[in-house]
């Protein structure tokens, strides 16, 4: 059965096993999430699952069509969040995603998807978006190398040459230069799951994973295990 749920990035510890070997980890409040939507192949074209994640006020929410006001936010993008919420028979969540899953039909509307449904040992994928630094220069974002630092020279850290002479005249697009380093989607295949705190929706994942402290992390099983 394909498995998949959002988590919350809690931080990194260390734990021991049995024998006394020390493993760096990454905790993950992983869910509980709820089934808000079923899509199949008859309707939608595909098969997959919808997932909503952490709990969110209704008065800042968009209302169903019965409702006197709708705000338009985000999070809902001008949908009635709080109808589609109530159509699987939960609250309006604060993060949606959706998950192409071939078993999306044994999924039932509403159900509880908890941290349970991985276990110790299991590989998984995890998709997080990676911390921003901001804006960068070309050495800091990819690693280019640096001017004389002789206190004679005028160039230390400046970008270089950007382009040709009179042919091309121009710079040509992708060219690595200074700009907005980080805060993208990064995956990171084939990590193993330390363990599984069932009773408190936690899971440890050996190593480190994308994102900072309370980001939102979709784990997956993984596609090359």
């Amino acid at each position: 059965m394909k498995k998949a749920i959002l988590a919350k990035k809690v931080g990194m510890t260390q734990i021991f096993d049995e024998n006394g070997v020390l493993t760096p980890v990454t905790v993950l409040q992983a869910g509980p999430c709820v089934v808000t939507q079923i899509k199949t192949v008859e309707n939608d074209g595909y098969d997959a699952i919808q997932v909503g994640f952490g709990e969110k006020k209704e008065r800042v929410t968009t209302k169903d069509v019965s409702g006197k006001k709708v705000i338009r936010n985000p999070h809902g993008a001008g949908k009635a969040e709080v109808g589609h919420a109530k159509k699987a028979g939960t609250t309006p969540k604060t993060f949606y995603r959706e998950f192409r899953l071939e078993n999306a039909a044994e999924y039932e509307l509403g159900a509880e998807i908890k941290a349970d449904i991985f276990a110790a040992g299991d590989k998984i994928d995890v998709t997080a978006k990676s911390k921003g630094k901001g804006y960068a220069g070309g050495i800091k974002r990819f690693g280019m190398k640096s001017g004389p630092s002789a206190h004679g020279s005028k160039y230390h850290r400046h970008a270089g040459s950007n382009g040709s002479a009179t042919t091309p005249g121009r710079v040509f697009k992708g060219k690595k230069m200074a700009g907005h380093y980080g805060h993208e989607t990064v995956t990171v295949q084939n990590l193993k799951i330390a363990k599984v705190d069932a009773e408190n929706n936690l899971i440890a994942i050996k190593g480190a994973i994308p994102g900072p402290k309370g980001g939102i992390v979709v784990i997956a099983d993984a596609v090359k295990a």
